[in-house]
């Protein structure tokens, strides 16, 4: 049994880009290749019958040959990807061209539902609350499902601090994804896009409401910046007159980082700790996570004087990631289950464990 494996695997072993070929040598590889996976369903069919074959065989060398289609598939994509110009993934976006990125966040036309959330947010973001939040993090268990499962469940969530959209949470996630790879941006990348506000899970879990789970973030602890939207409302927060948090620096000194700071607890940070914690994603991916939100920095330069070094190569990767965040909320909206089966391999190709306690 294992000697014919190794022959099938031989016979499918996906064709690697070769950087000498000429454009002409590529194409006629890649066609070479695809005729090798048409005709994988009559392998098969011939292997199938083989006398001696078990079912259990049978099932293992169909598995294998699933495996060996995916990789195909992947080192396909990979060998179009190199006959073109090489794509940095903090390049400009292209999706943008055609947009009026005037018309997002406009913030004094937003709706009451809208306002009364970030008043109720910029008055019950503490110091306090966000420490109880942390530790009800790190002490309680929530909920163990796959990251599939945590967007179909998340589906249910509207998010009261948005002014620029009604669409549900999987189709802006689709969106965002989905213009990500239109503009030829790595599969982590992509894979951001999707689960970016995966998060937002926490509003079916321990939160007091909306306004400890979306919004915009800021840091605690210190005085809040006249950049953040609607900046009036923090005079009801009890760490407006507390003077250990209301001067510029309060509990953080300059050019502390933002490891160090403590930013307004929501569906980024506990975002970012899962991802960290049951992903493979690079450092960028993982601050594209947990800043998406923090507009007062990485759009108006607020707090620049907490930054280190490390936090100006992360602001890059974070700029880079909310033009898509931001711009492809529009009344596009993709087909679920087309899209599926792409999002599952990018899924399991950046997350080892299927199931994600959450």
């Amino acid at each position: 049994m294992s000697a014919t494996l190794d022959n099938v695997k031989k016979v499918l072993k996906p064709v690697k880009p070769d950087p000498s070929n000429t454009e002409s040598e590529l194409a006629t590889t890649k066609t070479k290749s695809g005729k090798i996976l048409e005709k994988i369903e009559d392998d098969v069919f011939l292997v199938n019958q083989i006398k001696g074959f078990s079912k259990g065989d049978i099932v293992d060398l169909d598995k294998e040959l699933d495996k060996l289609l995916i990789q195909s598939e992947r080192e396909e994509d990979n060998l179009v990807s190199s006959q073109k110009e090489p794509v940095d993934w903090s390049d400009a976006t292209n999706y943008l061209k055609n947009i009026d990125t005037k018309q997002f966040r406009q913030y004094e036309l937003a709706c009451d539902r809208v306002k009364q959330f970030y008043e109720e947010q910029h008055e019950k973001q503490t110091v306090a609350y966000n420490i109880q939040a942390r530790i009800n993090f790190k002490t309680k268990s929530r909920a163990k499902m796959t990251i599939w499962e945590g967007l179909e469940k998340l589906n249910k969530l509207l998010d009261d601090s948005d002014p620029d959209t009604e669409l549900s949470q999987i189709d802006h996630a689709l969106q965002t994804a989905e213009a990500i790879r239109r503009d030829g941006k790595p599969r982590w990348f992509q894979l951001v896009g999707l689960i970016h506000d995966l998060g937002k899970l926490l509003y079916f879990f321990d939160s007091k409401g909306q306004w400890d789970v979306v919004g915009d973030t800021f840091p605690v602890g210190c005085k809040p910046s006249k950049k953040i939207i609607f900046p009036d409302s923090f005079k009801r927060n009890p760490d407006f007159v507390n003077p250990l948090y209301n001067t510029k620096y309060g509990i953080y000194s300059k050019n502390c980082g933002l490891d160090k700071v403590m930013l307004s607890w929501g569906h980024d940070e506990y975002m970012y700790h899962v991802a960290k914690g049951n992903s493979t994603l690079p450092p960028e991916a993982l601050a594209m996570i947990r800043y998406h939100s923090f507009y007062p920095w990485h759009q108006e330069y607020a707090y620049s004087y907490l930054m280190d070094d490390h936090d100006k190569q992360m602001l890059k990767a974070v700029k880079a990631f909310n033009a898509y965040d931001l711009y492809s909320k529009t009344e596009e909206v993709f087909d679920v289950e087309t899209l599926k089966p792409y999002y599952l391999d990018l899924i399991d190709e950046y997350f080892p464990k299927k199931i994600i306690e959450f």
